[in-house]
């Protein structure tokens, strides 16, 4: 923190806020809380406001700015005074003046109480002066498929040398394999020949990439902007590159499991991808005696959607067969096609496409639940239940075509994975660390469970990507759909979700452009997704540290590894700056500078606590800046009425908030306690991963503390809401006040 500091307060009188709030009286409590220039302005954000802001800034030699005015969530470049100048901003506007009733004293006294917070926030904060890491901006893609040539050709055509590893010894993964692909225009009815070879000589022929094939990743050591990647294979060697897409694809469903099916009864049962095998190989005929069959039944959904086996969708699965159908008829003009679906889904455009197979008299579609896979050693018996006209039926056949689902090449075995639901594969590999994989290595997968070992990353929370249940990637998907939980490693393709190659090569691009894009952040010292263009890092006062591990293991992204004492080493580029670490440490010893336990517990003490015969309870509410003070935003915005009892702190993530600060409000005399987080569980909205998930487990702490002050349990509560919820948000605020209420005030207040 600078050795002086020098605040100026700048306050808005318009948009309402002058007709509800004195803002005169706001002026000399800036002042009493340490404001070396207060002045206010009719309207803060035109060109005026700001100017005068300005001129203060310099004239003035002002180090911190206090702008009490809208949300901070509007009018981000107006009061962007550049990277020097540490900057607050007060809602006066949606928090106070439009959700509170005007010239009354609780208003005022709830704006005299933000004021006061604002000036204590950038009084105990300073600006980040990050030091600029040496950043290597090669772009690394793992896989030489549709999805890994895309990234590399996309990225290369942006102006990075790009380094493409492929584990076989030509390009073009699977699509090399497919003879024909689904349609790619109007009239959308004809299938095309695969573009993937024109793709392989695009990539091969570029100057910019670099193509190792024969080749896998042996090891990934070091942090964003300057991975040590160590390759092994035919082309072995060291490189260094800053950012990773990986892109390796997908396998078929093991359809050994699929028995149930007839898978195994005979040769002439065959899955989706054996079928492309055939056409290959020289053409569709029957692999027990080589003759073209007369007839061949399609079983969708073999395996997916089925709690047994895969529980999702595999997006292209009722296409291929579609397609398929089309090439045996093409090929097999005599050749009758049976497609048994559970539901054929064959959107958008490909809707024609669906509509063009069922003109062909020779391919029949036909809804039902299969009962039994049978055989007499030359035919197939397929019955079927729930029909579509509600019927047994029976289909006799040649041939059986399973269309088998895909895996993430990230999943490690083909059944479910073995956890409780929610759970994730990185989230069992946290809880085990007490030995080093590799002997002697604290920076190792330390307990990981057998995983993928793909990228073979040298962090603490194991060697490969965490993935969710099912082994795709873990991520955001909503908002951050090529983020993975490793910074500047991004998933693309259909290791991410199912997709056919047209999405696929469209998903490329998306990560490709993150991956440069992290790479232009890093270098210029600032965060990635979601906290874009923060420069803070986290610092860490290691004389007071215990050891305890909870930070490194509940860094949702790896960010920090651990000596063979259990220091954490922090990793500034692989950090997110969530905050969930500050969370974490049980002595508070992790801050950033713009950001810290300190600057929310002095935030905390500027709020005046009435004495207890005013009878004005005092609540506090730490919301996430990501969902709940959005939703909290938009209630301002709408007019929503909330208690004036109630005090917000914004904070970067639920998860970010310490069990201690909680404790010494309550000492301090605060009546009851919010935290308002994202949705946690398996439809999670937390934009870091596990922060409100860690909130909610850390509420045990929270109640030892409750009960150890003597205070109910009711007094602390956590909340799960999401951006859209603005009504329940206020409701949950007013419900929460009055119940406690109730409960009359804390016994602590005034000691």
């Amino acid at each position: 923190m600078a050795d002086e500091t020098k605040i100026g307060v700048f306050l808005c009188s318009g948009c309402g806020i002058g007709d509800a709030i004195d803002v005169d009286d706001l002026m000399e409590v800036a002042g009493e809380a340490g404001a070396a220039v207060c002045k206010k302005h009719a309207c803060l954000c035109d060109p005026e406001g700001v100017e005068l802001i300005k001129t203060d800034i310099g004239g003035e030699e002002l180090n911190r700015v206090v702008v009490a005015a809208c949300s901070h969530r509007v009018m981000t470049q107006q009061f962007n005074f550049g990277p020097d100048m540490f900057v607050d901003r007060v809602n006066l506007r949606e928090g106070v003046a439009w959700s509170h009733e005007p010239n009354d004293e609780d208003t005022q006294m709830m704006a005299q109480d933000y004021v006061r917070m604002g000036v204590a926030k950038v009084e105990n904060g300073d600006v980040p002066h990050p030091e600029l890491p040496e950043i290597n901006h090669t772009v690394m893609v793992v896989g030489g498929g549709v999805a890994g040539l895309n990234s590399a050709k996309a990225a290369a055509a942006v102006g990075k040398d790009v380094v493409l590893v492929e584990k076989e010894d030509k390009l073009g993964g699977w699509a090399a394999k497919f003879t024909k692909v689904f349609p790619t225009g109007a009239p959308w009815t004809d299938l095309e020949q695969s573009s993937v070879y024109d793709l392989v000589k695009d990539v091969e022929a570029s100057d910019k990439i670099t193509v190792l094939t024969g080749c896998t990743v042996d090891k990934t050591d070091g942090a964003p902007g300057m991975f040590n990647v160590t390759i092994g294979g035919k082309q072995a060697q060291e490189l260094v590159v800053g950012s990773i897409v990986q892109a390796t694809g997908f396998r078929p469903y093991d359809p050994e499991k699929l028995g149930h099916l007839g898978y195994g009864l005979s040769p002439d049962v065959v899955t989706n991808v054996q079928v492309e095998e055939l056409f290959s190989n020289g053409g569709f005929k029957r692999p027990s005696n080589g003759q073209v069959p007369k007839s061949v039944t399609f079983i969708q959904c073999a395996g997916s959607r089925d709690a047994d086996h895969l529980p999702y969708c595999s997006t292209v699965c009722c296409r291929t067969s579609l397609k398929q159908a089309s090439m045996i008829r093409e090929q097999c003009p005599d050749t009758r096609v049976f497609i048994l679906y559970k539901d054929l889904r064959s959107p958008a455009q490909f809707e024609i496409f669906y509509k063009s197979m069922q003109e062909d008299e020779g391919i029949f579609l036909t809804k039902g639940e299969v009962a039994e896979v049978t055989t007499d050693g030359s035919t197939f018996s397929v019955k079927a239940t729930d029909s579509l006209l509600g019927e047994h039926i029976e289909l006799k056949s040649d041939m059986v075509v399973l269309a088998a689902g895909m895996v993430p090449s990230t999943k490690v075995d083909d059944g479910i994975l073995e956890k409780d639901e929610g759970d994730d594969a990185a989230e069992a590999a946290d809880a085990k660390t007490d030995a080093a994989a590799d002997e002697g290595d604290a920076d190792s997968d330390a307990g990981q469970e057998p995983g993928a070992k793909i990228l073979n990353l040298t962090y603490r929370q194991g060697t490969d990507l965490p993935t969710l249940k099912y082994g795709f990637p873990d991520s955001h998907y909503v908002c951050f759909p090529y983020e993975t939980r490793r910074t500047a490693v991004y998933a693309a393709g259909c290791v991410r979700a199912p997709m056919d190659t047209l999405q696929t090569g469209r998903d490329a691009h998306g990560a490709a452009l993150k991956a440069v894009q992290a790479l232009e952040l890093i270098t210029r010292g600032e965060a990635v997704h979601p906290r874009a263009q923060e420069r803070t890092e986290a610092n860490f006062f290691l004389q007071r540290c215990t050891q305890c591990k909870r930070c490194t293991e509940e860094c949702p992204f790896g960010s920090l590894d651990e000596d063979e004492k259990g220091t954490p080493k922090p990793n500034p580029t692989r950090c997110r700056r969530c905050g969930i670490c500050l969370g974490a440490c049980p002595e508070r010893i992790v801050s950033f500078e713009n950001y810290s336990p300190n600057m929310v517990t002095q935030m905390v003490k500027s709020i005046e606590i009435p004495d207890e015969e005013d009878e004005k309870p005092r609540y506090l509410a730490f919301m996430c800046e990501n969902d709940a003070y959005p939703a909290f935003d938009m209630a301002g915005y709408k007019r929503l009425k909330h208690s004036s009892m109630v005090r917000i702190i914004p904070v970067r993530c639920i998860g970010a908030v310490n069990s201690v600060a909680i404790g010494d409000a309550l000492s301090s005399g605060f009546d009851g306690i919010m935290m308002f987080g994202c949705k946690h569980g398996d439809d999670y909205q937390c934009h870091y991963i596990k922060g409100s998930e860690l909130a909610n487990t850390r509420m045990d702490n929270v109640r030892d503390k409750l009960a150890q002050l003597a205070l109910e349990e009711e007094r602390v509560q956590i909340y799960a809401i999401a951006v859209d919820e603005h009504e329940k948000i206020i409701e949950t605020i007013n419900d929460f006040v009055e119940e406690n209420d109730d409960l009359g005030m804390n016994p602590f207040k005034g000691f």
